[in-house]
């Protein structure tokens, strides 16, 4: 009988079989670019010119190398910087905000709320003359705050956005119980909602990372020095000539894109824990 059970959930049925296909034909039209990327970062210019599509006759180590002497390694080292302090200023402050409209009592709290998510409404684009203008005047054009701070103001809403849907499932009871042992409402966030809360976390640390490490507008447009650019602008300036070393570009794009490769292989269960139970509570 249990047999005849697993034959029955082994098998699939047609529309299964379609769902299965479509899946697969997604995920060659995301993987094989990867692919293709990583195996054309071993060859040469004439390697990758002479045969597109086919494996390298030679191994060219060496691309990563230059890549990295290039300049990837600053690159690398600015994006690094500014990604980790946008991850920090965003989780702590969309976490201590979320944490704040919980505790409003009535209308208030739905007030202040829909008033943060009135960031939503803002198109970063739409905002790049008045931030210019506003980071030359406070002197912080040229500079990495000047790509920090508004990846902070623009991941914030919809970070609150998640992280106030989390805490709306956390019991009450636990708060109480807290409250009557004599904890204080810091005491309360640091003690019951942080550590509860890690897989929205992960969640937004996996969505922010990803968008300060990609960033190009800003960065292209806040900051001049060559010093100071990030590895979506730095691998513009990857070019040598009328010849680009292709070979060296693309080795340069697999570096840029491993931090992020295994930051989500690292964390990829509490992103889809906190995705599903932020979009069901609340």
């Amino acid at each position: 009988m249990i047999k005849q059970v697993v034959r029955k959930r082994m098998a699939y049925g047609p529309w299964e079989m379609v769902w299965l296909a479509v899946l697969f034909l997604l995920a060659a039209l995301i993987l094989y670019p990867l692919l293709w990327i990583l195996m054309s970062s071993f060859k040469n210019y004439n390697g990758i010119y002479g045969d597109v599509w086919g494996f390298p006759d030679l191994w060219h180590i060496e691309n990563y190398a230059t890549a990295w002497h290039k300049g990837i390694s600053r690159y690398f080292m600015n994006s690094g910087a500014v990604t980790v302090c946008t991850l920090v200023g965003v989780v702590f402050l969309s976490t201590f905000s979320a944490f704040g409209i919980c505790q409003m009592k009535g209308k208030l709290g739905n007030l202040v709320f829909l008033f943060c998510m009135c960031g939503l409404l803002l198109s970063p684009q739409v905002c790049l003359l008045p931030l210019f203008m506003l980071l030359k005047s406070l002197k912080l054009k040229n500079t990495l705050l000047a790509m920090i701070l508004p990846y902070i103001a623009f991941r914030l809403p919809v970070s609150i956005m998640l992280v106030r849907s989390f805490f709306i499932g956390i019991s009450r009871e636990m708060e109480e119980a807290a409250t009557i042992d004599g904890a204080t409402l810091m005491q309360i966030y640091r003690n019951i909602y942080l550590p509860l809360s890690k897989p929205i976390i992960s969640t937004v640390v996996i969505m922010t990372a990803y968008y300060a490490w990609n960033e190009f507008v800003f960065a292209t447009i806040f900051v001049d020095s060559s010093k100071l650019r990030t590895i979506p602008v730095g691998l513009m300036t990857f070019r040598d000539g009328l010849m680009t070393e292709w070979g060296v570009v693309l080795a340069g794009m697999v570096i840029s894109c491993l931090p992020i490769i295994v930051l989500f292989l690292t964390m990829q269960k509490s992103f889809v824990r906190g995705m599903t139970a932020g979009a069901v509570k609340g």
